[in-house]
């Protein structure tokens, strides 16, 4: 009996249990008034019978003795037949019992008439509210299919036609949100279609001058060798940007299913250094690392390594000749931190919450050749590893960055196995 739970089906059963009880109220009065009409008939004719016995001189007890009895005779329905007391002429022997009878059909007709119009106008109440309520959910409807989720089909109730308005208004909140989202990700395209095109056309145009003058000067081989390396410089800015764009478009499009294995911090960082050392030592900067040689970190190695990779040139991009980007690492029960510090020109605090907005720029930046997207790339990947990226900074002191990954059960469990191994060695050795 789940119909019970609606409110308007409740309304319209109590209603309906209400009529039935004055129906059978009704019955029962008629019945009742029916009853006393019959017994005041029977009563008329017991009075007028004796008064006559009496009147002819029959015995006051044989009288009662007739009335109080109660056994019929074939005689007795012969004489009864005889002086037409038969059931054809009831309505003349009884004229008082025919003429209830007789007054209760009208009384019934418009009773049934009464009671046939309650029941139907209350029928007809009954459908016209669900009809309205069934129209404007219709109309809310309609606003849904225009884009309009500003109005709501139901503020709660448990019967099925307001569960049905809840799924409808659930489907509506998740047709909103795709709708905000496609909105965003509109939006999103647009403004990266605009800065995908801003950040191409300074070393398109450069491509363009160089080769004018190369076209221009190709007797000069200085004047071409220069334009050429400077050539290659835009090439790989251009390919640069190509390459952090992709990335980013994979992560964004969730096509990348982050592998989880555990790996040693040390060989995570020389993964990540691998083509910064040399850079490094040219620009004659120090790249240092610290911290425990056996600290594992449960993550995706390419992908981490490309995330820490970002944070180190990051880092060099900042510091001055002889600055210092270093590169540590600390283990705790819950989590592993990796920690990016430099002690570079550091970011301006207004600018902190931006920084991580892709192809922002911070104004006290030294890399004049930066396109904006490795920090960003950067917080996408630790950010879908379940990690979390920060950063502290000074005005002039520096910079530090920290990857924190939770250290899940599993990997606690391998810890303490590979522990447990390495001790046993030492014993049996």
């Amino acid at each position: 009996m789940s119909w019970i739970n609606d409110r308007e089906n409740r309304r319209y059963f109590g209603f309906a249990v209400i009529f039935c009880l004055l129906l059978m109220i009704f019955c029962l009065w008629s019945g009742w008034m029916q009853g006393v009409r019959v017994r005041d008939s029977l009563f008329q004719w017991e009075r007028t019978a004796a008064s006559s016995l009496l009147e002819q001189g029959v015995d006051r007890g044989t009288v009662a003795q007739a009335f109080a009895s109660e056994t019929v005779t074939e005689e007795g329905e012969s004489l009864l037949r005889m002086i037409g007391h038969t059931k054809e002429n009831v309505p003349v022997l009884f004229s008082v019992s025919d003429e209830a009878v007789r007054s209760a059909v009208p009384l019934f007709l418009m009773a049934g008439a009464v009671f046939s119009l309650l029941l139907l106008s209350g029928t007809v109440f009954y459908m016209e509210r669900r009809e309205r309520q069934i129209e404007r959910a219709g109309a809310v409807v309609e606003r849904y299919a225009a884009g309009d989720f500003s109005s709501r089909l139901t503020r709660g109730g448990t019967g099925a036609f307001q569960r049905l308005l809840g799924k409808t208004d659930q489907l509506a909140t998740a047709l909103q949100a795709k709708s905000e989202n496609e909105s965003r990700s509109k939006e999103f395209l647009k403004d990266t279609v605009t800065d995908i095109s801003h950040q191409l056309k300074t070393p398109l145009a450069a491509l363009n001058m160089y080769a004018e003058i190369i076209s221009a000067e190709p007797e000069k081989p200085e004047t071409v060798k220069a334009f050429a390396e400077k050539a290659t410089v835009s090439l790989g800015r251009m390919e640069r940007l190509i390459y952090l764009l992709l990335k980013m478009m994979r992560l964004d499009a969730g096509s990348v299913t982050f592998e989880n294995r555990l790996i040693r911090v040390g060989e995570l960082a020389e993964m990540a250094s691998e083509d910064l050392i040399t850079r490094a030592e040219k620009e004659g900067k120090q790249l240092l690392f610290e911290g425990e040689e056996d600290a594992l970190v449960g993550c995706d190695p390419d992908w981490t390594a490309e995330a820490l990779g970002n944070l180190i040139k990051n880092g060099l991009d900042h510091t001055e000749e002889g600055g210092t980007v270093r590169v540590s690492w600390a283990a705790s029960p819950a989590m592993i931190r990796i920690c990016v510090e430099d002690d570079g020109s550091g970011i301006l605090p207004e600018e902190i919450h931006h920084i991580f907005k892709r192809f922002y720029r911070s104004s006290s930046s030294l890399d004049t050749q930066g396109i904006g997207l490795g920090l960003p790339l950067a917080k996408s990947i630790v950010e879908g590893q379940g990690g979390v990226l920060s950063v502290q900074s000074r005005l002039g002191e520096g910079t530090i960055f920290t990857m924190a990954f939770p250290i899940s059960q599993s990997e606690r469990s391998r810890k303490e196995a590979g522990k447990r191994v390495d001790k046993g060695e030492e014993k049996s050795a």
